[in-house]
């Protein structure tokens, strides 16, 4: 996929994902693959600003995941990460379909004001 650069008050870059997953048994598989991955973001990404995982309310085979990075180049370096690429790897066995969202920024509470 390709991606252009987003202006926010500087380059910084975000998306939302959302995952529809096979079942309830998979969902619980795909927890615990987001949870080992997310801690490991934590652990080593500092250009991964924000990296939350939510449930969908009403949808309890859907998660949203909301990303974003200090600037394109974060968001490249967290997808070459090693657990990144696991995660992207092993997600096809709990995953039904995915949709990926690029987000421009305009104005957030934490996150510096657009320009």
């Amino acid at each position: 996929m390709a991606v252009g650069s987003i202006s926010y008050g500087g380059p910084m870059y975000a998306l939302v994902v959302k995952f529809d997953l096979f079942d309830a048994e998979k969902a619980a598989g795909f927890d615990q693959l987001v949870a080992e991955t997310v801690k490991s973001i934590t652990e080593n990404e500092p250009g991964t600003l924000v990296y939350a995982t939510n449930i969908v309310e009403g949808e309890p085979l859907s998660r949203i995941f909301y990303e974003v990075y200090r600037d394109r180049e974060a968001f490249a370096e967290h997808e070459r990460q090693p657990h990144t690429r696991r995660f992207l790897d092993q997600r096809s066995e709990y995953v039904a379909s995915f949709r990926v969202e690029f987000l421009t920024p305009l104005v957030a509470k934490g996150l510096p004001a657009a320009d």
